[in-house]
Formats: structure tokens, C-alpha cells, sequence
């Protein structure tokens, strides 16, 4: 049974391997040729595998860049990171994490075939993140096996569902089609980042038209642009971190300056091979989907990691990051003059978080709303992960927590539901928020009903 779930673990947590098999499934349920495929399966896998291996060189990066960051500015605290908290949990929660996830998907797919919310969730190291917080939390109040994997799995595939629906509206008027929906737990920090566009942002002026100065014409080439702006921020934080800091524990050796120009190049090269992954993908799942959409659930969308979004606006990932990690900055030192806990600015999160909240800004508010938008989700990421922190801190996480704002929202609903009303608190708190999704699916289909009436 341990190997089972082992398996499923290893192949619900690889994006490359799940999405190639829905791309197969999609495929197959069309009666394709056996050719198309095979060619759909290993065009999706070897895409993911590209966006991967960016991703992979982009967070290779920024790690040092977050060290020398607390070094060159002397501060100390609570560092959100998804992975190290994950990987503390699993060592206790792996297999009730590994079951609540393949319910979480099997309720994921239930909801989307018989509600209006037709979205399947597919980022899949995101599902086992979340499926890890709601084993802990859940146990924590007392719930145990059958009821805890049933009722854990149904939040979960809730949360799959709901996340990418909320953010929808922009990716509508991002993308210019409603085939595609983001599928990473941020979406509340996107979809503020896209009102605060919509409402103070002017999206006659887009990121994307920034004018450079004919001797700057080269900055047009993003990654020509992202490479120098990097290099310049590198640079900075590494003058003021030191020489010899650098060269005994970051560099082996390599002098500070050309190490920090090594990681913005580094860091330019990451996102270019994201973006190459991103048009590789998109080119094979869509028109996969098609066969699970007419098959299984009737107009359903696939919701896909948030790099998926980058090419649609290049100029915007970069503002989107800095205005997001400046955001954190100014949530730093807040925190430091309230005294307490100090959530320092993760580069990681900032960088995916921020760069997807200031193209959806940049979407709803042009330049303005992606500079605001995604500043104001970097100080969202701030503290509702602040707050997150007493829930987990009771089950022996003090020193890390969830860096994404989905997380937060979904823990702190059943943490203080099981904190204040125990576990008939959270079996209503769970019944109402899928009454509420079955009873918006009859509103729907009423009005529809009356429209077509009249």
C-alpha cells in the first residue's frame, strides 16, 4: 500500500508527467491517431520538463540573492517557503497528505463536471503542498482516517476548484479567450492585484508599451532588458554584502562582482527558457483538453501554473517582481517597528507571485495597475502568512510557513474554525462552502434558463 501512494505522490507532485498524461487522456478520449498522440504526450511532457528546468535555474539564482540580502542588511526572522515547510510535514503526515490528494483531485473533478465552476486544477507540486497544510490542520482537530481523508480531500478539491475561478475574469481579459485558467494558490493576491488595477491603474498605458530612447532600442528584447536590470540590483546587494562574505560562502572563491553578474545572467536565462516552455505547452494541452472537456466534463478548462501567463506580457513579470519584493521590503520594516515576528520578503515567492500579479495588474490597469497591484499582493503575502503562523506554530512550524495567499486564506478558515467551534465547526464550514458553489450553479442555470425564455 506504502508503494502506492509512493507512486501516487510521485506522479500527482511531476507537473511534466501529470499534464502529459491528461494530454494523452484529452487525446485519446477524441479517438486521435495514435500518432497525434503519442507526439501531444511527449510535446506536453518535454514542455513542462522546459518550464521546469527555468524555474529550477531561476530559484538557483535568487537563493543566494536572498542570503545576501539578510547579510547586506542585517535582518533575521521567519523566511516563507513552501517547500521547507512541506518537507518537515511529509516525515509524519506523508501518506494521510498522499490520500487527501488523490481525493482532493477525484472531488476536484466532481465539482467541475457538476457545477458551474468548470476548472481542473493541474499544477500538481501545488495540490500536494496544500494537501500536506490540510492534513496537519485537520488532524490537528482531531479528525482521523476515513473522515479526515474524506472531508480533507473535499476541502481540498474545493480550494482546486474556487482558486482558479476567482482569478478567471482576468485571465478572460488577459488572454482574450476563456480556454485557459491559472491554476496556483495565489489567486487572491492576483485577483486583488487585478482590482486594484481595474480601479487605479489606466490600461491605455501598458507595460508592454514602455517607450526606450533609440540608443536604448536593445531593452526592447526582454531578455536583453531582464539581464541588465538584474545585473544592476546583483550588483548593488552585493557591494553592499561584502567581498569576503561572498567568496567564502557563496562563490567558492569567485569575486563578488563577477558572481553576482554569473546570477542575473543566470537568472535571464531562466525566464527565457520558462517562456519557451510556456508556447511549448499551451501548443499541445489546449487542443488535448478538448477530449476531456467533451467527454468528461463539458467545458472544462485546465488550470495551469502561473508561468504559464509570463509571455503575455515580459515587461510586466519584471515590474511585477520588484514592486511585489519592495512591497515585502515595506511590510518588513513595518513589522520591525511592531515588534513581534518579522516575516522577511522570500525572492522565490515574490519573484513567481509578483511577476503573475503584475501581469494580471498590467491586464486590468495597464503600468500603473501592475506597479500597485502587485506591490500591494507583496504586502498581502506578507502577513497574511504573519497570521498563518500561530496555527501552524501549534504543531511545531514556528520557524517556516506558507508563502502563498491561498494557503493562508484556506488555513486560517479551518484553523479558526477548529479553534473556536472544533470539528463540527469544520464539517459546516466545508458543507456551506460547497452549498454555496451548487446554489451560485442553479442561480446560473436559472438565469440562463430565463434568457433563453425570453
Amino acid at each position: 500500500m506504502s508503494g502506492i501512494l509512493k507512486v501516487i505522490i510521485d506522479i500527482a507532485s511531476t507537473p511534466a508527467i501529470l499534464v502529459a498524461m491528461i494530454a494523452v487522456l484529452g487525446l485519446l478520449l477524441q479517438k486521435k491517431p495514435t500518432t497525434d498522440v503519442v507526439k501531444g504526450g511527449v510535446k506536453t511532457f518535454v514542455g513542462f520538463l522546459v518550464v521546469t528546468t527555468g524555474a529550477g535555474a531561476v530559484v538557483a539564482s535568487l537563493s543566494p540573492f536572498g542570503e545576501m540580502f539578510q547579510v547586506a542588511f542585517n535582518v533575521q526572522g521567519v523566511i516563507p517557503n513552501n517547500e521547507a515547510i512541506v518537507a518537515v510535514a511529509l516525515s509524519e503526515y506523508g501518506t494521510t497528505t498522499a490520500l487527501i490528494m488523490l481525493a482532493g483531485m477525484i472531488f476536484n473533478i466532481m465539482i467541475a463536471r457538476f457545477t458551474k465552476f468548470k476548472y481542473i486544477f493541474l499544477t500538481g507540486h501545488h495540490t500536494l503542498y496544500l494537501a500536506c497544510m490540510i492534513a496537519v490542520i485537520m488532524s490537528v482537530i482531531g479528525f482521523t482516517t476515513i473522515p479526515l481523508i474524506l472531508l480533507g480531500g473535499l476541502a481540498l478539491g474545493i480550494v482546486m476548484t474556487v482558486s482558479p475561478a476567482i482569478v478567471q475574469p482576468f485571465m478572460r481579459q488577459l488572454t482574450g479567450h476563456d480556454n485557459v485558467a491559472l491554476g496556483h494558490f495565489s489567486a487572491v493576491g492576483y485577483a486583488l492585484s487585478g482590482y486594484i488595477g481595474k480601479y487605479f491603474g489606466n490600461k491605455e498605458k501598458s507595460t508592454e508599451d514602455i517607450k526606450f530612447p533609440k540608443g536604448l532600442g536593445f531593452l526592447r528584447d526582454s531578455t536583453v532588458s531582464i539581464a541588465i536590470t538584474m545585473g544592476i540590483i546583483y550588483v548593488i546587494v552585493a557591494i553592499f554584502t561584502g567581498g569576503a562574505y561572498i567568496r567564502e560562502n557563496l562563490s567558492d572563491g569567485t569575486n563578488h562582482i563577477i558572481f553576482a553578474l554569473q546570477q542575473a545572467g543566470a537568472f535571464a536565462a531562466g525566464v527565457f527558457v520558462i517562456l519557451a516552455g510556456v508556447r511549448l505547452i499551451l501548443a499541445e494541452i489546449v487542443p488535448a483538453f478538448k477530449g476531456i472537456s467533451e467527454k468528461l466534463v463539458p467545458n472544462a478548462k485546465p488550470a495551469l501554473d502561473c508561468p504559464i501567463i509570463f509571455p503575455y506580457a515580459p515587461n510586466a513579470v519584471l515590474i511585477g517582481f520588484f514592486s511585489s519584493f519592495l512591497g515585502g521590503i515595506v511590510s518588513m520594516i513595518i513589522m520591525l517597528f511592531a515588534g513581534g515576528v518579522i516575516i522577511l520578503p522570500g525572492v522565490v515567492p515574490h519573484f513567481f507571485v509578483g511577476a503573475t500579479a503584475g501581469v494580471i495588474g498590467n491586464a486590468s490597469g495597464g503600468l500603473r495597475g501592475s506597479i500597485l497591484g502587485s506591490f500591494v499582493q507583496g504586502m498581502l503575502i506578507s502577513f497574511l502568512p504573519l497570521l498563518l503562523l500561530p496555527v501552524l506554530g501549534d504543531l511545531g512550524f514556528a520557524g517556516s510557513t506558507f508563502s502563498d495567499a491561498d494557503f493562508a486564506v484556506s488555513g486560517l478558515f479551518l484553523g479558526l474554525l477548529g479553534e473556536y467551534g472544533g470539528q463540527v465547526a469544520v464539517v459546516i464550514g466545508i458543507a456551506l462552502a460547497l452549498s454555496i458553489m451548487i446554489a451560485l450553479t442553479l442561480f446560473s442555470k436559472k438565469q440562463k434558463e430565463t434568457v433563453e425564455a425570453n
